[in-house]
Order: C-alpha cells, then sequence, then structure tokens
C-alpha cells in the first residue's frame, strides 16, 4: 500500500448547548458554522461543524450536542487537547486581549520545545482544553484555508484549521508502533509541558502543522472511554478518494477488530476504530464536501439532513431545540 494520510481531517467534540456552542465558535473564536445537522447515528442530537468559509477539511471542528450526559472526566485514552493555528506573536497577543476583553479563560502565552514554539492554551464555556498554535504562516498555505468572509474576527487574525492533537495514553509504544507501522506516522520530535510532563510528536503526510498527533504518557490515571460535556469524541483523519479509503479499512482490519465498516456519512465516507491506547480515530474522505446539499453562500443556515434521513424531517425538527444564538461580545 503507498497511499499516506493527508494530516488531520476533522475533531469532533461533544457540547451541552448548542447555542452557546454557536456563539462562543462564531462569536468569539470567528469560525463560520458550516454546517447545521444532526448526529447521523441519534438523530436527536445535533451536529455541528465550524469552518473556513468554505467548510475546507483540516479545518472543521465539530460538536454533538449531549445536553444530559454529564461532564466529560479527564483521563488516559483521551483526547485531551485541540490545536488551532494562527499566524505570528503579534496576532496571539491579539488574542490574549480579545480573550480578557470576552472573558475567555486563557493561561497566558507560553514558549514550547526547543524551537520555543508560541502556544496560547485557553477553554471554551463548557471546559473544552484548546489552544492557538503560532504556525509560522506553514498551515493557511498547506490546507488553502481561507478566512470567513463575515468573521467578527480580522483574516490576518483568523485560525487557519488544526495544527495538531494531543492525546494522553498510559503507554505511548502500543500506539506509537501502531501509528507508526499500521497508519504511516513518524516520530518528529518531543518537547515538555509546564507541569513537566514529556510529550511525543508524530506526523503524517506532508508534515508540519496539520498533521501531527502529540501524545503525553501518564500511567497513574484512570482510563476514561466515557467522553462528556468538554470532552473530544474523537479525531479524524484525512484521505484523497474513496478508493484509498477502501484500502485503509481492509489494512486496518488486518490487524484492528475494532475497525467499522466504510460508512456514507453523504459529506464524506468514514470508517472508525480504536487505536491501542483507546482513542476513537477516522479516517475520512476529503469529498464530496458540505457544499454538496447547500449553496456556499447559505452554508449552515438552516438544518441540512442527507437524503437517507430527509423523509424523518419532521420528526427530528421536532425533536430538536431551536438554536438561539445571544450576543456574547457585548
Amino acid at each position: 500500500m503507498t497511499t499516506e494520510l493527508g494530516g488531520l481531517h476533522h475533531v469532533t467534540a461533544v457540547s451541552g448547548n448548542a447555542s452557546r456552542s454557536v456563539a462562543f465558535y462564531t462569536q468569539v473564536l470567528g469560525m463560520r458554522l458550516i454546517k447545521k445537522t444532526v448526529n447521523q447515528d441519534d438523530v436527536s442530537a445535533y451536529h455541528l461543524f465550524y469552518g473556513d468559509e468554505l467548510g475546507r477539511p483540516g479545518v472543521d471542528l465539530t460538536f454533538f450536542e449531549w445536553a444530559n450526559i454529564g461532564f466529560h472526566r479527564p483521563g488516559a485514552g483521551t483526547i485531551s487537547t485541540i490545536s488551532l493555528g494562527v499566524t505570528g506573536r503579534d496576532t496571539l497577543d491579539w488574542w490574549v486581549q480579545r480573550f480578557d476583553t470576552l472573558h475567555v479563560t486563557h493561561d497566558g502565552i507560553q514558549t514550547r520545545g526547543a524551537d520555543r514554539q508560541l502556544v496560547l492554551p485557553f477553554r471554551d464555556p463548557e471546559g473544552q482544553r484548546l489552544e492557538l498554535v503560532d504556525d509560522g504562516g506553514r498551515l493557511a498555505a498547506r490546507i488553502g484555508s481561507t478566512p470567513w468572509r463575515k468573521s467578527p474576527v480580522p483574516a490576518e487574525r483568523a485560525i487557519h484549521g488544526f495544527y495538531s492533537v494531543r492525546l494522553t495514553l498510559r503507554d505511548l509504544e502500543p500506539s506509537a508502533r501502531f501509528m507508526t507501522e499500521m497508519l504511516g506516522f513518524r516520530r518528529s520530535g518531543s518537547y515538555e509541558l509546564p507541569q513537566g510532563s514529556n510529550v511525543a510528536v508524530f506526523e503524517v503526510g506532508p508534515g508540519g502543522p496539520g498533521t501531527e498527533v502529540h501524545i503525553e504518557v501518564h500511567p497513574e490515571l484512570p482510563f476514561r472511554r466515557f467522553v462528556g460535556i468538554g470532552g473530544v469524541h474523537h479525531v479524524a483523519f484525512r484521505t484523497p478518494s474513496d478508493e484509498e479509503h477502501r484500502q485503509w479499512q481492509q489494512r486496518i482490519a488486518q490487524v484492528n477488530p475494532t475497525v467499522t465498516p466504510v460508512i456514507d456519512r453523504f459529506y464524506f465516507r468514514s470508517l472508525y476504530f480504536r487505536e491501542p491506547g483507546g482513542v476513537l480515530f477516522e479516517i475520512a474522505t476529503d469529498g464530496p464536501g458540505f457544499a454538496v446539499d447547500e449553496d456556499v453562500e447559505t452554508l449552515g443556515e438552516r438544518l441540512a439532513l442527507p437524503p437517507f434521513l430527509e423523509p424523518q424531517r419532521e420528526a427530528i425538527e421536532a425533536n430538536l431545540k431551536p438554536i438561539r444564538v445571544e450576543d456574547v461580545t457585548k
């Protein structure tokens, strides 16, 4: 098999309040709501996608709304941090001022690793752990992200997409071996967190921003399979075509019995499996994309349903709480 993964496709987390989620990610972070749909495995729950102007793979931060699930408890076997790319120290300074003005909890700008990379860790209103990382201008160029034209965040300060995700695991080696031997990742470095934890860095495909998985090891932590509000459900990696996607399914199935068949999500094809440390991984196709059933100008403005759910629209809409977004920037 000669194909390789192209980097991060999307990251899916859990919210307990869709209205609050939309307000924070569109008004505070300045991302565009590009698709308002439902969890195809649980149509009582919203599935919200935030991205750039065009909804490109590599930018899409998505949320399931499960209001009564309870809050996430950190532990091993989890995706503990979502890292988003921006460019420049001046941009991070701008975000510090914005977070202070809008009462967003953050830890201030930090330096990380031998190259003293600049990072701004912060939390959303439900405790989701994120960080802005200075991507050196490389991320937007690599994935071609386009800032949302109606964003409250100036284009030069905009989030370009995913820089990386950080996993918290009990043991590094089984996951490292699976990622390198089966998924084609390469170990590319390490750094130390402020609390003293060492983090191993892996990259895939073209490497660098948008392709990295960071692994922090804590053997003493309890294992957490349950993901609640403020936690991350799964991370998805990119593959360009249906044919390569099928090849990945066949390859992983030879060694990992948790892998699903290829699932048609309408906007992309998916397959899911758990890596040895317990984190849920997905491989998703780049296409057909979010404009397959909506005009680009009106992405995210109505409840979009894939054709196989359209006959249930009336019942689905009746069970969803309307999203009402208050202005959180005043």
